[in-house]
């Protein structure tokens, strides 16, 4: 079911209803359950299956890791087991087309191995699983002294309430299909009876108008251009066009993601729950470094507290940090597809990182760098970024060579409609971190002024997500 369909649009209002209607968490919670495992298997039933055993699954193996009196063996098993099947599932579905191609050569595929080479991808698999994992390591690391809010059961009935609360967690979906992705110490706390009066309403709109703009107004209406960015059709477009492509795929991507993540965010208000902040203006970031304290936040929390700590992060030596940054990223890479094209990507990003810790330019104060160091760090690093991108919409590696080549070897002039529409469109997201680059500015208006201004603002956005909406589209991030 997509955020931005009529279909939705009568679900929320349904959920919400009945949400309210209630003034128990254990109502409230209940609806919030059955309306999301309906919200993720609307369109293929099937996928609820997936998601039931992978909710069974977690939820048991938390239960037992924080049971008092647990022997240090068998926690430490449940610990293991529960990894093996949320990465085995996670494998299976999602890379065993790529092994299968990659280490079976083509004459020896049977049926078997052409089978398992088109197992579909369920929607939002990344995400939960992630979430699975987040879930079983800090049940593990806290034990019976449990979370805020999640405490071991004593009885029958908190048995079935500890339950409720991991199911609820697992499946919350606003955030299910792609994310952000919440740890389990950052939801917990938050369950409780809600109330109509404590809705923060005005962060909820605002979320949500921002997020529906973003997606409805300039990813589809970018997406109408920047369909010409396949191979061969882009060899013979002008150079203009090819670089105006690259931006707008760019700007496509962050508005598409962004968008997402800001509507998750103000559904969740709509519930008196909050989710964490995805985006922070990332293409205002002088660095690769930067970009990723600005990029998808949940995922890079998440790489960073359960990958890169434990594999030591900075600790150990200089060269086991930049072992680490590499092997994170390249993980990271295949985490957004079962293709090698995203392993490059994200070696490519960890290489950045790493080059930019050993020069000095990762570990700089971005608030202390002057006005031009700032601004050509911001010029490069989205050339650099919006560059890589390329790999996610030329998944051949080889037609992202002969498209860097095209930039600057087929003949000049221009095809006008298509630089009008990137232009337009695209123009949003500049003023976006636009507005993010001039907060201490707009912090001195004074808090009258702002509110007015903020509020002329959203008022202009509203009028043209009902005024200059593009064709309706999948999530970018929903194949991830």
């Amino acid at each position: 079911m997509l955020f931005n369909s009529w279909t939705f649009a009568v679900f929320l209002g349904v959920v919400f209803a009945l949400h309210y209607a209630g003034r128990r968490s254990a109502w409230q919670v209940g609806v919030l359950i059955l309306g999301s495992f309906v919200f993720y298997g609307w369109h293929t039933p099937w996928l609820v299956t997936l998601l039931l055993v992978s909710t069974v699954v977690n939820s048991t193996a938390a239960l037992k890791l924080m049971t008092p009196g647990a022997a240090e063996s068998d926690r430490r098993r449940v610990l293991w087991l529960a990894m093996g099947f949320n990465l085995g599932a996670l494998g299976f579905f999602k890379y065993a087309g790529l092994l299968v191609r990659t280490l079976v050569p083509e004459m020896w595929q049977g049926a078997a191995t052409r089978w398992v080479g088109e197992v579909p991808l369920p929607i939002g698999i990344s995400f939960y699983t992630f979430q699975g994992i987040s879930l079983v390591v800090e049940a593990w690391r806290v034990g019976p002294a449990g979370f805020p809010g999640l405490l071991p059961p004593r009885g029958p009935q908190e048995r079935v309430w500890f339950h409720a609360r991991v199911w609820f967690f697992k499946a919350f979906f606003p955030q299910l299909i792609a994310g952000p992705i919440v740890k389990a110490g950052e939801f917990f706390h938050q369950i409780g009876p809600k109330r109509l009066g404590t809705i923060d309403w005005s962060g909820a709109v605002r979320n949500l108008i921002l997020g529906f703009f973003l997606k409805m107004v300039v990813a589809d209406n970018l997406k109408e251009a920047t369909a010409v960015l396949t191979y061969p059709q882009f060899m013979e477009l002008p150079r203009l066009n090819l670089w105006m492509l690259l931006y707008g795929f760019s700007f496509q991507i962050f508005a598409d993601f962004a968008g997402y993540s800001l509507i998750a965010q103000g559904l969740a208000r709509l519930f008196g729950y909050v989710l964490p902040i995805n985006f922070a203006h990332p293409y205002l970031a002088a660095s690769v470094t930067e970009f990723w304290r600005r990029w998808h936040l949940s995922l890079s929390s998440w790489l960073r507290e359960y990958l890169y700590i434990p594999l030591g992060g900075s600790r150990i030596s200089e060269g086991r940090t930049y072992v680490n940054l590499f092997l994170v990223m390249f993980l990271g890479g295949l985490w957004h597809g079962a293709a090698w094209s995203y392993a490059v990507w994200g070696t490519a990003h960890g290489v950045m990182l790493a080059l930019e810790r050993f020069t000095g330019i990762g570990r700089k104060d971005p608030a202390k760098l002057t006005w031009w160091r700032r601004g050509l760090g911001v010029v490069v690093t989205f050339h650099v970024v919006s560059l890589l991108w390329l790999l996610f919409q030329l998944p051949d590696i080889r037609h992202v060579g002969t498209y860097l080549r095209c930039l600057f070897t087929n003949p000049g002039g221009a095809l006008p409609q298509y630089l009008f529409v990137i232009a337009l469109f695209g123009l949003p997201v500049v003023l976006h971190h636009g507005w993010g680059a001039t907060a201490g500015w707009r912090n001195r208006l004074g808090p009258v002024r702002g509110r007015w201004l903020e509020t002329a603002v959203y008022a202009v956005l509203l009028f043209l997500l009902l005024a200059n909406s593009g064709t309706p589209g999948d999530f970018i991030y929903f194949q991830f």
